[in-house]
């Protein structure tokens, strides 16, 4: 009898580890998607991740300390703010209002007021920031694995 395995089952998937490439490719080009401002608030979160990866960082933490994270945010939220002339005194409730009145018809009743303390541009920068950590965390275990 002739043993001999077929061409498919003898040679595996060429490309099996090819994952981590079609997976950067996808979120490069999700992040071009993203909109103006979340566009201009990446380089600083990128950044700021970028300082803190390190071998034993505190950011590959099973769980990463809330405090740590917090203050991650409150230096980028300064960056920002300092760097980012978008931002000098213009506050979400006057954007938003602005394009709702483009938006909507004249009639019915008006839009409520914003809830007041609510901080839209820190809580992009919160979200921005766990999402890039969550990010660099997959890459950072699946760069760990061994194949043997």
């Amino acid at each position: 009898m002739n043993h001999k395995l077929p061409y498919y089952m003898a040679y595996p998937m060429p490309f099996a580890y090819d994952d981590d490439k079609i997976e950067q490719r996808d979120m490069d080009y999700m992040k071009s998607m993203y909109p103006d401002i979340p566009k201009k608030i990446l380089p600083y979160v990128e950044e700021e991740c970028d300082r803190q990866e390190y071998d034993n960082s505190m950011i590959y933490d099973e769980y990463p300390d809330k405090l740590q994270l917090r203050m991650m945010c409150s230096r980028i939220y300064e960056k920002v703010m300092k760097n980012e002339k978008l931002f000098y005194g213009t506050e979400y409730a006057e954007m938003v209002s602005n394009e709702r009145q483009k938006e909507r018809p004249h009639q019915g009743p008006p839009m409520p007021p914003p809830r007041p303390g609510q901080n839209w541009l820190r809580d992009m920068v919160e979200v921005m920031l766990y999402q890039e950590l969550f990010r660099r965390r997959c890459d950072n275990r699946r760069c760990k694995r061994r194949f043997y």
